[in-house]
Formats: structure tokens, C-alpha cells, sequence
């Protein structure tokens, strides 16, 4: 069993959602990079997503524009993101997926991509301006590596086309609750439940809901209808907001992470 699955079934199994926590790789340098993803595993995260710094972040807000932005002006490469995986890699077995967008694997090559993200120690990638009709010699790639492959659906995603993301997902189906981009939202879409049970109409995978995720309330709704739940501006913040303070920033990171992560947060119904 791959480490995703393996994540998925561990929190199934303790009756919870899977909390998956999001860190720009080497923001805002490498060593300082480390010790966050160090310290979000420590504090319980189930599956670490990494973003592929990039120099025109579409999808992202302003929090995690700035954060690509503070990784690529410390000297972060795609090699130095692979390097910051087999740092990880050489204290946890935490599952590590890949936030990247398409053209930095196409301008390596989608065979050469995958071959050394898997060599490195990722275990999934989430490209998120791939669709999947085109994304056939991406997925032949994933595939020869045993990488599993992340897409996302939109709440504007039509039926048809949900069927055709579901077929091509093999790790998670990855569900946007707004319109827009990345970023802490004071409220959450009161469609949530009706949108993830949707998706599970079309596979046996896992749902994880992000994207404007940023209170223990925002979990705990999330945490009733999805499989998982993903955080990112929110924890991206707890960095921002400590630049050139180590301590403070593994400080705020703990406590953010405490907060969201509670057991009883992530609880799903007796039932369930």
C-alpha cells in the first residue's frame, strides 16, 4: 500500500478526516523551510503538501504568492525542492505531495519529472493547471513511478467532466470550496456536504476539501463530509508573520497546528 492510502486508512480507521497541511518548499529559505515541515509533522499532520515555488502562481492568493516569491528570491530551483524532500525524508515518512503547476514538469519532461520526484521521496503530484483530457504522458509518467496523481474539481466542475477528473485521480480527488484563489476566508460555502458526497458518486477515492480553510470551525464542518481536509494560507501565515524568528515561527506553527488538528475537530459523526 502506497503512504497516501496508507494515511487515508489510518485516519478512516480512528474514525476522523485526514489532515493535510500546506507549506511552500523553501519559503523563506531552506533551512528555515525544513524546520517548518519538521514541525507540522511533529504536530500531527497525516499528508504534507509541498508547493513547487513559481513565478506566476495563478491559482494562489497573495499569502502564498508571497511565500513563492520569498522561496525563489533565497535561491530555491527544482532541484533545491527535491533536496528539501530528502531532508524530510530523512526524518519522517510522512506522505509528501507535490502542489505544482504544469509547466515546470513540462519543461523538464513529464518521464523525467516523476522519475526523479519519486526518487527523491514524493509521493503524489497535484497539478493544478493540468486537465485531465491532456494529461495522458503525464499520467503514463505517474504511473511507470507509482506516483499517485492529485486533480481538482471545482464547484463549477459539470457532471461529465467530474467523471473524467475521478478517472484519472489515483491518490485523491482534491475539492475547491470557492471560486477564486488560495487563502484564509472568514466563512465557509454552506454546500459542502452536497458538493464532496457529489464527487463520491463517481469514485472510490478519497475527497479532501481546500482552499479558504482557516478555523477549527472551518475543520470540523469540512471533517463531517470530506475524507480530508487541507490547510494552507492560514499555516503559510504562522511563517510570514515571524520572518527572521526561528522560535516564534516554530511557536506559532505548533499552536496553529494544535488548534486545527485536535482530535475532536477532526472527528467525524458516531455514524459515519
Amino acid at each position: 500500500m502506497n503512504r497516501i492510502a496508507a494515511a487515508f486508512d489510518t485516519a478512516h480507521a480512528q474514525n476522523r478526516a485526514c489532515f493535510i497541511g500546506y507549506l511552500c518548499a523553501g519559503d523563506p529559505d531552506f533551512e528555515t523551510s525544513v524546520a517548518a515541515c519538521r514541525t507540522l509533522i511533529d504536530s500531527g499532520v497525516d499528508i504534507l503538501e509541498l508547493g513547487v515555488p513559481f513565478s506566476d502562481p495563478l491559482a494562489d492568493g497573495l499569502t502564498n504568492q508571497l511565500a513563492a516569491q520569498r522561496a525563489l528570491e533565497s535561491g530555491m530551483t527544482s532541484e533545491r525542492v527535491l533536496d528539501l524532500v530528502r531532508a524530510v525524508r530523512s526524518f519522517s515518512e510522512v506522505p509528501i505531495v507535490f502542489y505544482t503547476y504544469y509547466n515546470l514538469v513540462f519543461a523538464k519532461g513529464s518521464e523525467a519529472y516523476a522519475a526523479e520526484a519519486k526518487a527523491a521521496g514524493v509521493d503524489g503530484l497535484l497539478t493544478l493547471d493540468l486537465p485531465p483530457e491532456e494529461a495522458q504522458a503525464h499520467l503514463a509518467a505517474c504511473a511507470a513511478q507509482a506516483l499517485q496523481t492529485v486533480f481538482i474539481v471545482a464547484p463549477t466542475t459539470p457532471d461529465e467532466r467530474l467523471a473524467t477528473i475521478c478517472q484519472a485521480t489515483t491518490g485523491f480527488v482534491y475539492y475547491v470550496s470557492r471560486e477564486g484563489v488560495t487563502g484564509e476566508r472568514a466563512s465557509m460555502a454552506d454546500d459542502i456536504a452536497a458538493r464532496v458526497a457529489r464527487i463520491q458518486q463517481h469514485t472510490d477515492r478519497p475527497v479532501v476539501v481546500g482552499f479558504g480553510i482557516s478555523t477549527p470551525e472551518h475543520v470540523q464542518t469540512v471533517a463531517q463530509a470530506a475524507d480530508g481536509v487541507v490547510v494552507g494560507s492560514a499555516i503559510v501565515n504562522c511563517i510570514a508573520h515571524h520572518l527572521g524568528d526561528s522560535a516564534a515561527m516554530t511557536t506559532a506553527l505548533s499552536a496553529k497546528l494544535k488548534e486545527l488538528c485536535a482530535p475532536a475537530v477532526l472527528a467525524k459523526p458516531a455514524s459515519a
